[in-house]
């Protein structure tokens, strides 16, 4: 959806913290929201999604420039920091709220998306078949307050120290001149 200069994404790809922080850290994306969509419960809470019960799973809904960052650029960090090759599981995260998944809101973010990876798996960029869904949007929940900017109010938890981090890490060693600041 583009709106002016601004467009949404909403990805999934295992812990929303995760998927925040490097997002956050992007050169033209504006505001990144934690929360919760795909699923059959209204108003989901962490815990309930934790459960595995109401078919959400954990996502973040990105709001970006699309002058200055495209959809396709945001999908080739978002392949390159998850793996989108395990169903249902990101690391020790298992459950379907930990899914890969892309929730599209138009037609050619749909597009877009297949297209990537049809493109990642003629090119043979993982060793196993690419398992990331492709899906309309559905209402997307956002997160409890407490999950908003969580790998930067909490670097030392250790979840974030061993998990979060990396993927930062990898990010801004993989796509240098696409962080903020550089």
């Amino acid at each position: 959806m583009t709106e002016g200069r601004t467009a949404t994404a909403i990805l999934a790809g295992g812990c929303f913290w995760c998927l925040e922080a490097v997002f956050l850290a992007m050169k033209g994306v504006s505001r990144v929201q934690s929360g919760y969509i795909g699923g059959h419960e209204d108003a989901p809470s962490y815990q309930s999604v934790c459960s595995g019960d109401t078919g959400h799973a954990e996502a973040v809904r990105i709001e970006f420039d699309p002058e200055v960052v495209s959809f396709e650029d945001l999908l080739e960090v978002f392949f390159e920091i998850h793996d989108p090759t395990t169903p249902n599981r990101q690391g020790n995260d298992i459950g379907s709220q930990y899914r890969s998944a892309i929730f599209y809101l138009s037609p050619e973010q749909e597009a877009a998306a297949r297209a990537m990876i049809d493109k990642l798996a003629w090119d043979g960029a993982f060793d196993a078949p690419i398992v990331t869904e492709v899906e309309p949007a559905t209402t997307f929940w956002p997160a409890e307050p407490y999950h908003d900017n969580y790998f930067a109010r909490n670097p030392n938890q250790s979840y974030c120290r061993f998990v979060v981090a990396p993927k930062v890490a990898k990010f801004r060693h993989s796509f240098g001149a696409r962080v903020k600041g550089n």
